[in-house]
């Protein structure tokens, strides 16, 4: 696989339901009521129930494996930042672009990546950025 600085990575867009919203807490463990109690969530500052953060973070993960295969897993890393709530209904795209590629030995590089994920009124939901290390061939 040839990256160059500035490539985008295919984006991946997700429609949000509270159903998945409820799922993923069954999953998680994570009961708060600002995700799954209706009456709680319209009297909160949001005024509506609001997605796990980390739910709508493993897109990007899903986006770094599907760009870069097993690599991701191996050697990936992440750094978050959480901008906004995504909502019930919401639709999210999560996309990124190559920042930088530095050589790390012989056959490999260090690939840094930009990405974000965006709420269909294009607020940012949650910017990252990552590293991996990936052959170079």
């Amino acid at each position: 696989l040839q990256f160059k600085v500035a490539d985008k990575l295919t984006p991946i867009k997700k429609q949000i339901s509270q159903a998945h919203i409820n799922q993923y807490a069954e999953a998680s463990g994570d009961f708060n009521p600002i995700h799954i109690d209706p009456e709680f969530g319209r009297t909160s500052q949001f005024q509506g129930n609001i997605a796990h953060g980390m739910m709508i973070a493993a897109t990007i993960s899903e986006l770094m494996t599907k760009t870069f295969g097993i690599a991701w897993y191996e050697t990936g890393t992440m750094k978050i930042r959480f901008k906004s709530p995504v909502f019930p209904g919401d639709t999210i795209t999560t996309s990124g672009k190559i920042r930088r590629i530095s050589t790390l030995g012989e056959n490999m590089k260090t690939v840094h990546c930009n990405l974000e994920i965006r709420r269909q009124t294009e607020e940012i939901a949650i910017q990252a950025t990552t590293k991996i290390q990936i052959e170079d061939y």
